[in-house]
């Protein structure tokens, strides 16, 4: 569909203008819907399917599709669209990313736009970031959709395939994005057309879009199957890394967190366990299992990345403070924790299928979402996925009053400070907000708020299943809560009664995240829809921010720092270096994320090759011109390898040829030794491989073998396409080992990448035709004795 509007770098008030326009056209229509009945207001879907049959332009039914929706929402659930409602849907119908604060009530929004591009009947998914807010946004705003005669599904984890292809067939579909990225892996891993659940894609809405496209698109999507793991070796590996020490046996580099061994620590592992060299390829494996469980100890904080739970590893989203239940790193990662914390050691999850988060949603031909925050992270949003965001202004003045920060020398002053400034809130009755960046953090606080003597509700990953509950009720009179910066996000924290009478929710932000949006959504748990309310955050030099980012400055600094009798440091330029420390921490994930992108572009475009390949397989598309092109290439690979240019005819190999030739048809086949010319020897070649594509062709009439075939080819696909990913992942592991060849490692992935697949894919391709030309000379075979026997 053609962009609602010219996009163009105006500022967004001018852009603004363009929308109240179209709103002004809703409001008009207003009227005129409310005065229709329930059954004519519903008979408009059909009404617009037909003009859109006729050729009409789906933008052209905006303003009486808007207007439709709004009159059914007043009539379904007794809420009426503001206009700054409308603005956001006009955003999201044209691929874009609407930024609305927090209560500005974007859930309603999105009842517009999916609505819209249902009409055409390929399929809207409505994207959220938990199950609890899909089936909540299924059950509430999905009462519009079907009041007006459109079919809502949810797709959430442990559905069957029935129910499943059910959720993607209505014309809206509810549910969590990893689980439409994994629907998706699973699809091209199934045996067959009647188990895959997915169809086309067509129109996605990413509700906290910043979250699904920014904060989890570091971790790729990974389906995988188990290998047994070598526990031992995982063991004393975890025990050698414990032994090593920074800069001297490893690197590490602070901001990207990648990890390598140095000369010394790689003379430490070949000790360790007798080898002399261990980047010798029969060691490839000893150097994963080391290099891992150095990441396990360098990389991961227990009760921060993760916690340990009845003899079990258990992750913890850094960005929502909640456990993720069932997920388990990959590449042997997992057990090297597992091992550092000396637990039971699992399983291996070896990759099957993966895909990044951005490949994945960069399918949707139009994509759009909304958040609270995403301006300071526009040009990512534009760069990779096509989207602009548009601040849409709130339905009332925001009156919230976000304070300067206050920065301490230390974390136990800051925590004093954190614990003081709660008691003096809680005497008057205003409800508090604590938010931390960990789960760690968060306990560390509890202990300090227990020191004053103060009650108050705890949320971490360990206590997931109150967490919507309680961060609902944080607006509520003498109310404490402390919680991960993230936790319950997309839940309204509603004002009780007198709250505003005492100032509002008072939010205090302990730490500053490594993302300024982080910090905003934050603030915006305060002050929701012209709330009264308070944000502030109580930092340190000490924090991680700080220690991690800004070492270097952080020294110069320290030699001037002024200090008041609380700790409270005076000079000015702690916030210059605060923001600064920030921006370079986002600058760093960014390039992490753009790094990450480059390296499953390599796969991603071998991914769409084996997944188009695989496609036409399951379709049964021409299969037997496939297998005979199959087979020309495995003629052609045999002529090739055994005649190289650089070699005199004298010394080809052509009892290669002859072998190749006689495996395939399995007649005594011999070549003029004679020959000189390559072109000869193809000539030659070319009578009884003729002979043979006829023997095959004789198959497409026969029902068992051409059902047979696409599962034995589908079987060889889905094998290399592991094996293969299994070897991107060592050529990835081992690419920092080699920047001594002064070449851009990453270029040397590529080049390296395409290598390696462009063998493996045509090793496939040959191991395809061979194996069902032997099956279909069995087959034969069988037809013989049998026919032979009834004589």
């Amino acid at each position: 569909m053609v962009s609602l509007f010219k996009r163009s770098n105006q500022t967004s008030e001018r852009e603004l203008k363009k929308y109240r326009k179209v709103v002004s056209h809703i409001n008009e229509l207003e009227s005129t819907f409310a005065s229709l009945s329930d059954e004519e207001l519903k008979d408009m879907t059909f009404i617009f399917r037909d003009r859109l049959e006729k050729g009409e332009k789906l933008e052209a039914l905006i303003p009486e599709a808007f207007a439709v929706v709004r009159e059914a929402s007043k009539r379904v659930l007794n809420k009426r669209h503001f206009d700054v409602q409308l603005i956001g849907g006009l955003v999201l119908s044209e691929g874009n990313i609407a930024e609305m604060p927090t209560g500005e009530g974007k859930t309603l929004v999105a009842s517009l736009p999916s609505y819209l591009r249902a009409l055409t009947g390929k399929g809207v998914h409505v994207i959220t970031v938990n199950d609890y807010l899909a089936e909540r946004d299924f059950n509430e705003i999905g009462q519009i959709h079907r009041f007006l005669g459109l079919t809502v599904g949810l797709n959430v984890s442990m559905l069957t395939p029935s129910q499943k292809q059910a959720a993607y067939r209505a014309d809206i579909t509810y549910g969590v994005g990893t689980e439409f990225g994994f629907d998706y892996l699973r699809d091209n891993m199934s045996p067959s057309r009647d188990n895959q659940v997915q169809r086309p894609y067509h129109f996605a809405i990413i509700d906290e879009v910043d979250s699904v496209l920014i904060d989890e698109a570091k971790t790729p999507l990974i389906v995988a199957g188990k290998a047994q793991a070598n526990a031992s070796l995982h063991m004393i590996a975890a025990r050698l890394a414990k032994r090593f020490t920074i800069e001297e046996d490893y690197e590490m580099d602070e901001e990207t967190k990648a990890t390598s061994l140095t000369d010394l620590g790689i003379e430490k592992v070949e000790k360790a366990f007798g080898v002399d060299n261990l980047y010798d390829l029969e060691h490839q494996s000893l150097y994963h299992y080391v290099i891992q469980a150095v990441r396990a100890h360098v990389m991961f904080k227990r009760d921060v990345d993760y916690i340990v739970k009845d003899d079990k590893i258990m992750l913890v989203d850094m960005f929502t403070g909640r456990i993720m239940e069932g997920r388990t790193l990959s590449d042997g990662l997992h057990q090297a924790i597992e091992a550092k914390e000396a637990v039971t050691i699992t399983e291996e999850n070896k990759a099957q299928a993966q895909v990044t988060i951005q490949n994945y949603f960069r399918m949707y031909p139009t994509l759009c979402g909304m958040t609270g925050t995403a301006k300071t992270q526009e040009r990512e949003f534009r760069d990779v996925y096509g989207m602009n965001v548009i601040q849409v202004p709130t339905n009332r003045p925001k009156i919230r009053e976000d304070l300067e920060d206050i920065v301490y020398e230390t974390t136990e002053q800051k925590y004093t400070a954190v614990a003081n400034r709660v008691k003096e809130l809680h005497s008057k009755g205003q409800p508090v907000l604590i938010g931390t960046t960990s789960i760690l953090q968060t306990e560390a606080v509890a202990e300090y708020l227990k020191k004053v003597g103060l009650e108050f509700q705890l949320l971490n990953a360990k206590s997931v299943e109150q967490e919507v509950y309680l961060i609902s009720q944080a607006g509520q009179l003498n109310q404490i809560t402390v919680a991960t910066n993230m936790a319950g996000r997309g839940t309204d924290i509603v004002l009780g009664e007198g709250v505003a009478d005492v100032g509002g929710l008072y939010v205090v932000g302990t730490e500053k995240h490594e993302n300024r949006r982080i910090d905003n959504q934050l603030r915006g748990r305060s002050g929701r829809q012209g709330d009264p309310g308070t944000s502030q955050f109580l930092i340190s030099l000490e924090d991680e921010m700080f220690t991690r980012y800004a070492k270097e400055e952080l020294e110069k600094f320290n030699k001037k720092v002024q200090l008041n009798e609380l700790g409270i440091v005076q000079n000015k330029e702690v916030k210059e270096l605060t923001d600064r420390t920030q921006r370079i921490v986002e600058g760093a994930h960014a390039s992490m994320r753009e790094y990450n992108l480059k390296l499953d572009d390599v796969i991603n475009d071998q991914r769409s090759v084996i997944y188009t390949l695989r496609d036409r397989v399951l379709d049964r598309d021409d299969l037997m011109s496939l297998l005979i092109t199959m087979l020309d290439e495995t003629v052609e690979h045999a002529i090739g390898e055994a005649t190289p240019a650089e070699l005199a005819a004298p010394e080809w190999d052509f009892a290669r040829i002859e072998s190749t030739i006689m495996s395939l048809t399995t007649t005594k086949f011999e070549l003029d030794r004679s020959f000189d010319k390559v072109k000869l020897i193809e000539k030659e070649v070319a009578q009884p491989i003729e002979t043979l594509k006829e023997f095959m062709r004789q198959f497409e009439t026969n029902d068992r073998v051409m059902a047979t075939i696409p599962k034995v080819m589908v079987s060889y696909i889905d094998s290399m396409w592991v094996r293969h990913l299994e070897a991107m992942s060592r050529l990835k592991e081992g690419i920092g080992l080699r920047q001594y060849q002064q070449e851009d490692p990453m270029r040397i992935y590529q080049r390296e990448g395409l290598e390696m697949f462009a063998m493996h894919y045509q090793e496939l391709r040959r191991s395809i035709a061979k194996e069902i030309i032997g099956f279909m000379k069995m087959i034969n075979k069988q037809e013989e004795d049998t026919s032979n026997g009834s004589v």
